[in-house]
C-alpha cells in the first residue's frame, strides 16, 4: 500500500516537473526541442498540410485555436481564436483553413484577414484542400439517421486526439450501418457546393493531391480486413479508381498518403494483417507498384514520406498496436533500399525493397492512445511529432542528423 503510494507520488512530482526545451535523446543521439508552449497544443494529422505555403512556419493547434510557429525563430502567434477544426494550410496562399459552428472559414496567417467561405450540409465535415485553394471537399450522410460515434482523425484540439478504447467494435457498427453518404466538393470563392460521389460505404479520409487541382484520394472506412480501402477520384466525379486489391485473406491496407510530387501513392501494407508488413508506393502515371519491407518493431501507425522522396519518417506503435511489436515505442527514420536482383524483368511485377530503419526517439514514456503522427519540416532536417511523454501534449521535433 505505502509503496504504491509513493509511486504515485513521485509520477506526479515527474509530472509537476518543468517539460525541458531541448535535449539529445541518449539511446539515439539525436537532438530533440520542444516547438511548442502550450499545454494540449498538437502539430497535424500525419497526412494533412501543416506547413505554410513558404514553408517557414509551422501550422498548430491549441486548446483557444490555431497558431503558426516561424521555424528558424521558433516564434509562435495566434492567428484564430476560439475553438475551431483546423482543416489544412493552403498550399498556395498563406492561408489556414477550418470549420467552425457548421460553417467554413479562411484566415490569412500574414494579415490576420478572415473571411466564410460557406456553411457546410447536415451531418457534413470537410476534410481537404487542393493544390491550387480553389476547392474544399468533404461528406455528409444523407438521411436523418444518425451515425454510430465515429471519431475523425483529422480532430486536432487536446484530449479529442485520443483514439477512444471502444474504436474497435465503433467501426464495425459505423462500417455495417450502411449509411448513404455523399462526397462534395465546395468552391473556395462561392461556397458552392457540387456531389461527386454517392455510395452506401463509409467514405472517409479525403486527401486532394498536393499538385493536382483535380484529383482526390478517398477511402472506404471501416474494418480493414473487410473493405477495398484506397481509392482516387477526379473532381468531375470521373475516373473513379482501385488503387489497391486485396489477394488475400486478412491482407488489410491503409493510413494513405501522397507523396509531395503528387507522383505517388505511399500506404501501410500487412500481408497478412500483423504478420508481414510493407509500406507500399503507387505510382498514379504509369500503375508501378513497388513494396518496401520492414520488421515488427519498425511498423508504424503512420508513415511521411520527405519533400525529395529519398526518406521516410515512422512514428512506432507499443505492444497493443496491430503489429504487437515487443520493442516498436520509437519515431523512426527510414531509408528505401531498392532492390536490383529482382530476376525477370517484367513491368508487370510488384518491385520489392526494403526500409533501413534508424531510431531517433525513445517513445517509452508516450501513451500512443495519442498517436504522434510524424511529419519532414519542408528542408527535410527535422521531423515533427506531438507526445504526451510528459503528460500534456506538446508539439516536438528531432533532427534528422546527429
Amino acid at each position: 500500500m505505502k509503496s504504491s503510494l509513493v509511486a504515485l507520488i513521485l509520477a506526479a512530482v515527474a509530472l509537476a516537473q518543468p517539460v525541458p526545451k531541448s535535449w539529445t535523446d541518449t539511446d539515439t543521439g539525436h537532438r530533440i526541442v520542444r516547438l511548442t508552449d502550450e499545454p494540449g497544443s498538437a502539430s497535424l494529422y500525419f497526412n494533412q498540410n501543416g506547413y505554410t505555403a513558404d514553408g517557414k512556419s509551422l501550422v498548430y493547434t491549441t486548446p483557444n485555436g490555431i497558431s503558426v510557429l516561424d521555424l528558424e525563430k521558433r516564434e509562435a502567434r495566434q492567428v484564430v481564436q476560439g475553438r475551431v477544426r483546423l482543416i489544412d494550410a493552403g498550399r498556395k496562399t498563406p492561408r489556414v483553413y477550418y470549420s467552425r459552428d457548421g460553417a467554413l472559414f479562411w484566415t490569412n496567417t500574414a494579415t490576420n484577414e478572415t473571411k466564410k467561405i460557406g456553411d457546410l450540409p447536415p451531418r457534413g465535415s470537410i476534410a481537404t484542400v487542393n493544390a491550387d485553394e480553389t476547392l474544399l471537399a468533404g461528406t455528409y450522410i444523407e438521411n436523418s439517421q444518425q451515425a454510430p460515434y465515429a471519431p475523425n482523425n483529422n480532430q486536432s484540439q487536446g484530449h479529442p486526439l485520443d483514439q477512444p478504447k471502444n474504436k474497435g467494435q465503433m467501426m464495425e457498427e459505423r462500417w455495417a450501418s450502411r449509411l448513404p453518404m455523399a462526397m462534395f466538393t465546395m468552391r473556395i470563392d462561392t461556397g458552392e457546393i457540387k456531389i461527386i460521389h454517392k455510395a452506401n460505404d463509409w467514405l472517409n479520409h479525403l486527401l486532394f493531391s498536393p499538385t493536382d487541382p483535380a484529383l482526390l484520394m478517398f477511402c472506404h472506412e471501416g474494418p480493414w480486413h473487410k473493405v477495398d480501402r484506397i481509392w482516387s477520384i477526379r473532381t468531375d466525379g470521373t475516373q473513379l479508381t482501385k488503387i489497391h486489391t486485396r489477394t488475400m485473406a486478412m491482407e488489410i491496407f491503409g493510413h494513405e498518403f501522397w507523396s509531395t510530387t503528387g507522383a505517388d501513392i505511399w500506404y501501410d501494407l500487412q500481408t497478412p494483417r500483423g504478420e508481414d508488413f510493407w509500406l507500399a508506393r503507387y505510382n498514379i502515371a504509369s500503375g508501378a507498384r513497388t513494396w518496401y519491407h520492414l520488421q515488427r518493431d519498425e511498423w508504424s501507425i503512420h508513415f511521411n514520406v520527405s519533400k525529395d522522396g529519398k526518406l521516410l519518417c515512422g512514428d512506432g506503435g507499443d505492444p497493443g498496436q496491430v503489429a504487437k511489436a515487443k520493442n516498436g515505442q520509437w519515431i523512426y527514420l527510414f531509408r528505401p533500399e531498392d532492390r536490383n536482383d529482382q530476376g525477370l524483368k517484367d513491368p508487370r511485377f510488384i518491385q520489392t525493397g526494403v526500409l533501413r530503419a534508424e531510431k531517433l526517439v525513445n517513445m517509452a514514456k508516450h501513451q500512443y492512445r495519442l498517436e504522434p503522427n510524424v511529419s519532414f519540416t519542408p528542408d527535410q532536417k527535422w521531423v515533427v511529432f506531438r507526445s504526451n511523454m510528459f503528460g500534456d501534449t506538446y508539439v516536438f521535433a528531432v533532427e534528422v542528423a546527429k
